[in-house]
Order: C-alpha cells, then sequence, then structure tokens
C-alpha cells in the first residue's frame, strides 16, 4: 500500500509544476526557494473588518497598505511577533474537490496571530506544531471553495513589494516612545530596530513591544530623529532625521526603504 504522506507530496510537486507552467509565479521573488506544507482557513467577511489591528500592532490595513492580502499565522510560524510584516506566497493543493481550478497562487503579509485553543482537541489548526495560515476571506476565496473551510496549501516566504518608504508611527508619551514600522519592503521581517536624536551621534538600541512596535525610554523630545532598520537576511537600512524637531505622537513619518 502506498504511503499516504508520498502521494501528498508527489501531488503537490505536480501541483506546483502545473502552476508554474502557467507562469504563475513570475512576479513572486522568493526568499525561501524551499516549499512547505500547512493549512489555510479564513476569519472575518469579504469586507475584512475583523482583520483590521490584530497581534502585529498594525491599526487600518487599508491606510496602511496592507489592504486584504493578509493572514494570522499559527505559533509555529508566528515565532512570539517576530515574523510580522514578512510575507508568504500560497497556493491550494492535494484537494481537487475545493482548490478552484487554475486559481495560481496568492501573496499575502503577515499581520496578526491565530492563537491556539488547548481546551479543544479537534480543529486545532492553529495549536502548536501545526503550520497554519487564517487568511481573509477575499484572499482564501481566491485559492478554495468557501463551503471547503479548510484546505490543505503549499508556501513558502518571497518578498514585499511595497510603495514607498518605510512608515514610523510614533506613541507613547514623554517618558517612552513606542514606534510602530511597517510598510516594510524586501524580506519585510524587521529583526531590530535603533534609534537616534539629532543632538548627538549615539545610537540607542530599541527593543520589541510587541509584534512590529519597538520601544525606548530614552528622553528625545526636541530633537529630530533617525532610525537604522536591520531585517532577517541582514540588510541595514538607515534613515536620517525622519522626524524633525518638533515631532508629535500619533504622527506618521516616512523614511527610506529595503530595495529588492
Amino acid at each position: 500500500m502506498k504511503n499516504p504522506q508520498f502521494v501528498a507530496c508527489v501531488f503537490m510537486i505536480i501541483t506546483l509544476v502545473v502552476v508554474l507552467g502557467h507562469g504563475y509565479f513570475v512576479d513572486h521573488l522568493e526568499v525561501d526557494s524551499s516549499w512547505g506544507l500547512a493549512h489555510a482557513t479564513f476569519y472575518g467577511d469579504m469586507s475584512g473588518n475583523e482583520t483590521m489591528m490584530g497581534a502585529c500592532g498594525y491599526g487600518n490595513l487599508f491606510k496602511q497598505g496592507y489592504g486584504l492580502e493578509t493572514t494570522a499565522l499559527s505559533t509555529a510560524l508566528f515565532n512570539n511577533g517576530s515574523t510580522c510584516g514578512a510575507c508568504f506566497q500560497i497556493v491550494c493543493v492535494n484537494s481537487r474537490q475545493w482548490c478552484k481550478k487554475n486559481a495560481g497562487s496568492i501573496r499575502v503579509t503577515a499581520t496578526n496571530f491565530c492563537p491556539p485553543n488547548y481546551t479543544k482537541t479537534v480543529d486545532v489548526w492553529c495549536n502548536p506544531p501545526q503550520k497554519h495560515f487564517d487568511l481573509s476571506m477575499p484572499m482564501f476565496l481566491k485559492i478554495a471553495e468557501y463551503k471547503a473551510g479548510i484546505v490543505p496549501v503549499a508556501y513558502r516566504r518571497v518578498l514585499c513589494f511595497k510603495t514607498g518608504g518605510m512608515r514610523f508611527e510614533l506613541k507613547g508619551n514623554p517618558y517612552w516612545l513606542l514606534v510602530l514600522v511597517y510598510n516594510v519592503g524586501g524580506v519585510g521581517q524587521v529583526v531590530d530596530v535603533k534609534i537616534k536624536g539629532g543632538n548627538g551621534d549615539q545610537w540607542f538600541q530599541m527593543t520589541r513591544n510587541w509584534g512590529q512596535n519597538w520601544q525606548t525610554s530614552e528622553r528625545l523630545q526636541g530633537q529630530t530623529l533617525s532610525f537604522r532598520v536591520t531585517d532577517s537576511d541582514g540588510k541595514v537600512v538607515q534613515s536620517d532625521n525622519v522626524a524633525p524637531e518638533n515631532w508629535e505622537l500619533n504622527k506618521v513619518y516616512e523614511g527610506k526603504n529595503f530595495r529588492l
């Protein structure tokens, strides 16, 4: 008797070859050329209202440029928020009944967390060690039928194509500065942020508060603000004097972005 996992793997490879043959992956520059297996569901409705905000710290995803091309990640993929901002290419596989024919692939940005539910013993898709994507409804319906509810998928990391510069949204209070970093191009995944005031040459290390919110207790009022951002590939982008001396909380300032 054939091994079910072997059969599924062979079918996935055939599916990917067919999709590749149709040219659907031409515009997806990969971060990781290897494909992984996971499952996908959806949450919310076609409006995407329930996908706003979320565990990555983003707010209105339409205003911030992410739109509905987003996904929540299971614990195994979320990595305590460090994967926020990363982009994934996803294709429905191994389900002739529920995968839409010739649907190709979708590209989504990680903007939320799909929390585990340890009170359940079935349908525990977001529990460790499951790799799972909880997509916005519009993105799920691009690759699968609504009645499916859940489908097997293949996925890989791809580069993020963003318009304009990296954005820095300042929040907090006079004694504590919280900076949301978003609209990040390249690999999209920020792993380190440093900040510098215009009155000196010292770069101060910021720490991750949650998602892509980074914090510092340095008193930098009345100074221009510069940021040095490192992505998961080790690339660094430095944006000098992004915010003016009279910068304000709850305002967004634009810096440079990673080149593809």
